[in-house]
């Protein structure tokens, strides 16, 4: 067997994220039938109560994949084209010319040009992408903020556009998957919750994974800590939160081993079907939050390191949360990998992210993770 799991390694690298300075972190790793599930670290600063690898956890963007892969199933069912404009579907939250020219795989893929409606709802973040004009204030202010996705939705749509529709690279933005929930809600004539519930979550047998109605994370968690690039010091816990503010996009809860689950029935064609998943696998250049390009398929992302093969998956982060789900595209190598802390960098004197031990720590355990 190639790259057989090596505990040892695996063990190591976890403790070396945690002694670099992650609070807590766990994670699953699969090879084949063997799989090595590791934790490291505290799910609370205050108790030392340790984290554990079967922990629930807010995964953030990893909750894009199982959106797209709903939309995907209506595609599909013949409800929803993808190369159909969303105004044809949505008139009254993308009008006009726009509605027509952005299409159900431009939301999907990030190449509408609709800007990211996050710093419009967070007036603290209204600097965004300039980090040091931004201040962690408003993440306080919004902890139990029942926010309207339309009004979210609208904030994106009037503000100035990221780019031309259908041009590259693409601009990341929540606004594309609030209105991916839209579609899905006047299609299937269900909340985009209830029927991602019952048509991607369900189907793949996922036990620990939810779209959470209320602030809390229910069952075994860590608690969720954000430093807001050292502007919150010490950092802040902010599991228990409101998460409207993301939805369908960014809400869901789950475990290592759910994800893991989930990625590979996707890879195997079980939760879409084959057709389906080669649309998935067609990428474009996306510039991500972070600025950098990547390549981004339907709701989810590639890794390559040469000789290794395709990794497909995607991370996510939410105020104090942290996850990296990726498996091999034949489905035998697999890792999810969840943390506590976010935006650990503090800035340097010109405002840029300064790396962090944590950061070369993290991308270790990846390494032995992924490749062995």
């Amino acid at each position: 067997m190639k790259n057989p799991l090596d505990s040892a390694a695996l063990n190591a690298a976890i403790e070396n994220v945690h002694r670099a300075g992650m609070p807590g972190l766990f994670a699953e790793v699969r090879n084949g039938d063997q799989v090595w599930r590791g934790a490291a670290g505290v799910a609370d600063v205050a108790t030392g109560r340790p984290v554990t690898a079967g922990m629930r956890h807010r995964v953030g963007s990893i909750t894009k994949t199982f959106t797209a892969a709903a939309v995907l199933q209506q595609v599909e069912s013949g409800q929803i084209g993808l190369d159909t404009p969303i105004g044809r579907y949505l008139p009254g939250l993308v009008p006009g010319q726009r509605g027509d020219a952005i299409t159900v795989r431009m939301l999907i893929n990030h190449t509408s040009g609709l800007a990211e409606y996050l710093p419009y709802a967070y007036p603290s973040l209204k600097a965004f992408p300039a980090l040091a004009d931004t201040g962690p204030q408003s993440l306080d202010d919004h902890r139990h903020t029942r926010f309207d996705p339309t009004e979210l939705i609208e904030m994106g749509v009037t503000a100035p556009a990221a780019g031309a529709p259908g041009g590259t690279p693409g601009v990341y933005s929540n606004t594309n998957y609030l209105l991916l929930a839209q579609l899905l809600e006047q299609v299937t004539g269900t909340t985009a919750e209830r029927y991602i519930t019952r048509n991607v979550i369900e189907r793949a047998g996922l036990r620990d994974t939810e779209l959470p109605a209320g602030l809390y994370v229910n069952g075994p968690h860590s608690q969720l800590y954000e430093a807001w690039f050292g502007m919150i010091d010490p950092p802040r816990d902010y599991s228990v939160y409101d998460m409207s503010w993301v939805g369908p996009s960014a809400s869901l809860i789950s475990t290592v081993a759910d994800l893991n689950r989930f990625y590979g029935m996707l890879l195997a064609g079980e939760i879409v079907s084959p057709s389906s998943l080669a649309q998935i696998q067609r990428t474009v250049p996306v510039v991500s939050q972070e600025g950098k390009t990547i390549d981004y398929g339907l709701g989810l992302h590639p890794m390559e390191s040469p000789g290794q093969g395709t990794f497909w998956g995607h991370g996510g982060t939410v105020w104090g949360g942290g996850t990296l789900a990726m498996t091999r595209a034949d489905g035998k190598r697999q890792m999810a990998v969840a943390v506590n802390l976010q935006r650990w960098n503090r800035l340097d004197s010109s405002g840029k992210p300064q790396p962090h031990p944590i950061d070369d720590a993290l991308a270790a355990l990846y390494r032995v993770a992924m490749y062995g």
